[in-house]
């Protein structure tokens, strides 16, 4: 046993967050944690570490096990470069080393009952030390770097100076380098490449140790893990699932069923129970012919009978009710509908968007190159490539918030874009989450907290809490609400499946495939592209994307990591995910024949 947690509950003031959980972890385990966004998750992890206090419960580690956690939100690692942190990771492997060669030296001159305690001790340094790769560790070094795709880095760089996706996968990396016994991954996949996750999902697999992860990314759960906790957002109690996320949907799909069967025959019972109650007198009464005016004793033994009966079938109606009312089946909630929402008429413009001869450079390299883009009203695009390649920027540019060195944007007359940032960062702490929803907006209080709470994505007691006061997975749920409110006709979303819980994240999918105007999406989410079924455009090549293979065909046809064939190449022979971070500035990128058909009623098919 790694891990062992009893009765653990946390609350933040009135806010119960985790309630009574209780759990075992063994060497082996692969455990994915799903709910809702602010149900506990990353909070959860934070208690293992010691970076959150329990309210109450108790939890434990096996001896000498060693914890290593990846938060959410990497840390800047100010006034240290990377080779530092290398250094540092791996740096309890070199303190193995350096006492086997300690424990050689003594058994030199060790009497024969001090060398049996040093051969034994020996053997267990030994195995610990093979067991974590420290007979290959600079080769452990160059693997990791090179599968998370950071090894273009130059080791004396800065890591403050690094992007936030850069800090992530460095900071990922230094810590599978020190292999300890329990992983703690918070949303690993967040700022990894379709290859870089491959090449973890194969690293897991063969972990040594036991894993347990926050993550949103459904490919991933399937292949990384073979148990899930759920917790619960209601009851705030944790539920354990064996095998991967397939399996965890199908036995919580039979579950929604069961209980909905239940609670609809249970209704049933109570509505027959109260009527029961109400016409027994007048049944029974119907039941017997009533006595004639001169048969007194008759109609005294009558009225004693009716009385008796009725008397009887409505206490045992009115004890089965009370039982029943005791312990009621609760009503299942509602599932998360929000596929209505994006209300907006279709652009009639050939052309809602377009772009020509985009350059930006950062310093002396150039990320994008003369980039053409046309956007047409039906347009279905996602765009992939390695970390670097452009794509946020190009975002930002298109909807203005950055301005290219050279070339110029323009949209269609009406075109309104709604853009979903890759981070939730520009929110005011400060407001509250009513307060956010309706900047900017004018109309009555009452009607914006009815839309808010209609998307399902809040509840009313969530109106007043401040920003400050959500979890990232919940911001990025008010993003969404905000980018919702908006009434967008063209929607721009970078990495839109970043934190947000699962069940939020399936009912924004469907509201994005029946989103009537064009949309460009950045994703490395698999389950997300191969759902959203656009055409793809690959920022790491620099010739024509028209014609581009779907995502279903790239994707599965993805080869062995290598360097080979990179640069000016087809899309058909060597996708993004092959190619080192840095590459070629992306050019005469044309969108116009990335799209998607629609059916007759507007929704992609």
């Amino acid at each position: 046993m790694f891990l062992a947690v009893h009765d653990v509950s946390k609350s933040y003031g009135a806010i119960s967050v985790l309630n009574d959980i209780s759990f075992i972890i063994n060497d082996g385990d692969r455990v994915g944690i799903v709910g809702s966004n602010g149900v506990g998750k990353s909070t959860l992890l934070k208690i293992l570490v010691g970076q959150e206090e329990v309210d109450a419960g108790t939890f434990s580690f096996a001896p000498s096990i060693e914890v290593g956690y990846l938060p959410q939100t990497p840390p800047d690692f100010y006034g240290h470069t990377i080779q530092d942190l290398i250094l540092e990771s791996v740096g309890n492997l070199r303190q193995l080393e350096e006492r086997m060669r300690q424990i050689e030296t003594s058994l030199s001159t060790a009497s024969e009952e001090r060398t049996a305690a040093l051969l034994e001790e020996y053997g267990h340094v030994s195995t610990r030390f093979q067991d974590r790769g420290g007979y290959e560790l600079d080769y452990k070094i160059d693997t990791v770097l090179q599968g998370l795709r950071i090894s273009y880095l130059p080791r004396t760089q800065a890591v403050e100076t690094l992007s936030g996706g850069e800090k992530a996968r460095i900071g990922l990396a230094t810590l599978l380098l020190r292999s300890p016994d329990l992983l703690l991954l918070d949303e690993p996949t967040n700022h990894l490449d379709f290859a870089s996750m491959e090449w973890l999902e194969t690293y897991l697999s063969h972990y040594s140790g036991a894993i347990i992860m926050v993550s949103h990314d459904r490919q991933f759960l399937n292949r990384a893990v073979n148990q899930i906790f759920e917790i619960d957002e209601y009851n705030h109690h944790l539920k354990r699932y064996e095998g991967n996320y397939d399996a965890y949907t199908q036995t919580k799909a039979a579950e929604r069923t069961k209980w909905e069967e239940d609670y609809e025959r249970q209704q049933d019972e109570v509505k027959e129970l109260r009527k029961r109650i109400r016409e027994t007198a007048r049944q029974v009464g119907h039941t017997y012919r009533a006595p004639r005016d001169n048969d007194k004793y008759a109609r005294y033994f009558f009225a004693q009978r009716v009385d008796s009966t009725v008397s009887r079938n409505v206490r045992a109606a009115e004890e089965q009710l009370k039982r029943i009312e005791a312990d009621p089946i609760p009503r299942p909630p509602e599932l998360i509908r929000v596929s209505s929402y994006f209300r907006t008429e279709p652009m009639q413009s050939r052309v809602v968007l377009s772009a020509t001869d985009l350059t930006k450079c950062w310093g002396e390299r150039c990320i994008l190159s003369g980039v053409h883009v046309t956007v047409p009203p039906d347009a279905r695009i996602v765009l992939i490539g390695p970390n670097g390649t452009g794509k946020t920027t190009l975002l930002k540019i298109l909807v203005g918030l950055e301005t290219p060195d050279k070339g110029e944007v323009q949209a269609a007359t009406g075109a309104r874009i709604g853009y979903l940032p890759q981070e939730p960062t520009d929110l005011d702490l400060a407001k509250t989450v009513l307060e956010t929803y309706r900047y900017g907006h004018i109309g009555y209080e009452a009607d914006f907290v009815a839309k808010l709470i209609g998307y399902g994505l809040f509840r009313l007691e969530d109106m007043t809490k401040r920003v400050g006061q959500l979890s990232v997975g919940q911001r990025r749920k008010l993003e969404i609400a905000c980018l919702m409110a908006q009434g967008p006709n063209v929607l721009l979303l970078d990495e839109p499946t970043n934190y947000i819980s699962l069940d939020v994240l399936e009912a924004f999918e469907t509201a994005i495939l029946a989103f009537p105007g064009p949309v460009i999406a950045i994703s490395h989410d698999r389950w997300f592209i191969q759902r959203f079924g656009g055409k793809v455009g690959n920022l790491s090549m620099a010739s024509s994307l028209t014609g581009a293979k779907s995502n279903a065909a790239r994707i599965q046809a993805t080869p062995p990591l290598t360097t080979e064939n990179c640069g000016l190449t087809t899309p058909a022979t060597t996708p993004d995910s092959n190619c080192p971070n840095i590459g070629p500035p992306m050019t005469n990128i044309a969108l116009t024949a990335l799209i998607r058909p629609r059916n007759s009623s507007g929704v992609v098919s």
